[in-house]
């Protein structure tokens, strides 16, 4: 709920469909997990030996859980509006990496729009693959009105086709600014 406050107060101009994409740029595992090695809550965490033995306090998924223990207690202890200062803090940084990253851009989707308000059609995108099939590796031109505009790669076709969009949209964008 603080990080969706944020995002609508940050980027009041920004509709739904940019925000959602956004907040989940922010509120997931890997995020939450690259938050709680910033705070090096690995090494507060008790684990069994197991986890001991295969690198628990560098997962993912106990990190983030521990940040989101770490902020539930913070809301039990102190209450709402010192939990949203420190969630505001710490979402920051994570913040502005996720806009520089386009984390709140769909590259098809603003691509798809920016061509047809230039009236050049669809964007269309020919993928190639490579690689064994537990590792392949995709590449994707977007293609628009005939010429290539940008390439992606990613490792499943969507990654690559969305990183080609990302790239195609920002060109397109700077060449018509």
């Amino acid at each position: 709920m603080i990080v969706t406050e944020e995002l609508y107060l940050k980027y009041p101009d920004l509709d739904e469909s940019r925000l959602s994409p956004l907040r989940s740029g922010i509120v997931n595992m890997r995020a939450l997990a690259d938050i709680a090695r910033t705070l090096e809550l690995g090494k507060y965490i008790r684990l069994g030996k197991g986890e001991e033995v295969t690198n628990g306090r560098d997962k993912n998924s106990l990190l983030a859980d521990a940040l989101e223990a770490l902020i539930g207690a913070i809301y039990l202890e102190c209450g709402f509006e010192k939990s949203t200062a420190v969630v505001r803090g710490l979402i920051k940084d994570t913040l502005e990496n996720a806009m520089a990253k386009g984390a709140g851009l769909d590259g098809k989707t603003a691509l798809q729009e920016l061509v047809a308000a230039q009236g050049k059609g669809s964007p269309e995108y020919l993928v190639s693959e490579s690689g064994p099939d537990h590792d392949k590796n995709f590449i994707a031109v977007a293609m628009v009105a005939g010429s290539a505009i940008s390439e992606g790669s990613g490792k499943s076709k969507r990654e690559a086709e969305q990183s080609a969009a990302r790239s195609a949209f920002e060109l397109l964008s700077q060449s018509n600014s």
